[in-house]
């Protein structure tokens, strides 16, 4: 074959993990919508017979009890984002991992987030996709670097269905899976971010994630509050990123059974949903309620206070979910918050909508250390572009103060954890 029928194949290779990709994650996401309505259902009638809250408390215990099992004893891959592994495969300190990842991932996934599980659908999304791209480079016999930027395609179209956003998928993976943006690498991650969006688009609508009232021109003046949002932003992400890692180190250090430990998980999340059902779950509503700007202090701060504990929590409980939208309920709230303030005392301040946008991307940035596709992806979720310039500010100072604070970005230290697991798993099944 020639170098030009090369380059053709391999796109084509590409666009298939794409819309093999799209089709999976949207029917996941399908399925997890109708999931959080039945669940919100459920909420509602209970309400109404004694007997029926303890049961659906048991329920959302049961369900993350499954989803733990399943990744504890049929595919240990398959744990949490996904995200971290599929970084680990395409930088070669992991292997590629069995086809099973993907059924575990996707039941996993819709039993620990349908059950209110403050996780997000993109890191399943993700890995599902570079799951599927193992299948595909076997099939078509791919292997070494072809295998390696295919996964990282299938990834790109993961999260380019999960969040209505193509771009940003594309960037993510060249940015901060594949840290480079090599011709063949371009290639394998924007073919298959087309590829999945257009064929998810058959099932789900292409509609931005969230919407944002129109906003005014950004002004110098204002830039003072942005640079306090970016800093807050920074100092915040570094703190969470500890708080994650802290909360995993717990539970592997932990004595408790696996299955137990997500049993407990899931209760408390079971009796929060009882009694506050908006506040569990991925948490998109409450980023679009902070989106349009509304909201008093204390609750903004209230809402923070208790995802950011949620958020650490129900990853540290082993089941599959990501990472991505529940920092996005972390710094649209912070950013709120801030606007809040300022609208008090300064009537010429950004509106508290715009400083959410630009907290939830400062926020994003600094934990993930991928500033460009927190600018894309913040754009491209909500269909705004009037406040790039601030984004981009608080963005930068984000960052800086997270790599001043030494704080490596959170998918590269759950990285070395997933590529530890991964030897210390392979060194358990040669040893059987």
């Amino acid at each position: 074959m020639t170098r030009r029928g090369s380059w053709w194949a391999f796109a084509g290779t590409a666009a298939i993990v794409g819309a093999l990709t799209g089709v999976a994650a949207a029917t996941f996401r399908i399925a997890l919508s109708w999931l959080t309505s039945r669940r919100g259902q459920v909420i509602d009638w209970s309400h109404g017979h004694w007997w029926a809250p303890p049961l659906f408390v048991a329920g959302c215990a049961l369900a993350t009890t499954i989803a733990a099992g399943l990744v504890h004893r049929v595919e240990p891959h398959a744990e949490g984002s996904g995200i971290p592994r599929v970084e680990a495969v395409v930088e070669g300190r992991a292997a590629p991992g069995r086809f099973r990842i993907f059924p575990v991932k996707y039941v996993g996934g819709l039993l620990s987030m349908g059950a209110g599980l403050a996780l997000g659908r993109e890191g399943p999304s993700v890995q599902m996709g570079g799951n599927i791209a193992v299948m595909v480079s076997t099939l078509t016999r791919r292997h070494g670097e072809q295998l390696r930027l295919l996964v990282a395609g299938g990834a790109a179209a993961g999260l380019a269905t999960a969040f209505n956003a193509p771009i940003a998928g594309g960037v993510f993976v060249l940015e901060e899976l594949l840290k480079r943006f090599d011709p063949k690498a371009t290639v394998a991650t924007l073919t298959a971010s087309a590829a999945g969006f257009a064929s998810a688009h058959l099932l789900v609508h292409s509609d931005t994630t969230f919407h944002v009232a129109r906003l005014g021109e950004p002004r110098l003046a204002q830039a003072g509050w942005v640079a306090l949002a970016g800093l807050l932003c920074g100092g915040a992400a570094v703190a969470y990123n500890r708080t994650v890692m802290r909360a995993l180190h717990a539970a592997d250090t932990s004595s408790w059974p696996v299955e137990l430990r997500a049993a407990v998980i899931g209760a408390l999340i079971g009796a929060i949903a009882l009694m506050k059902p908006q506040l569990v779950g991925g948490g998109d509503n409450l980023t679009q309620q902070a989106l349009l700007g509304s909201g008093a202090l204390v609750g903004v701060l209230g809402v923070l206070a208790l995802r950011w504990v949620l958020g650490a929590v129900s990853y540290a409980a082993g089941t599959p979910g990501g990472l991505f939208a529940p920092m996005l309920v972390l710094g649209t709230h912070l950013g709120l918050a801030v606007g809040i303030v300022a609208r008090a005392v300064d009537p010429n301040s950004p509106p508290p909508a715009a400083l959410a946008l630009i907290g939830m991307a400062a926020f994003f940035a600094a934990s993930v250390h991928a500033p460009v596709t927190a600018i894309v992806l913040a754009s491209e979720m909500t269909g705004t572009t009037s406040q790039l310039a601030p984004t981009l500010g608080a963005c930068a100072i984000a960052m800086t103060l997270a790599l001043a604070m030494r704080q490596e970005g959170i998918y590269d230290l759950l990285t070395t954890r997933a590529a530890r697991a991964a030897r210390e798993n392979q060194l358990t099944q040669n040893a059987s």
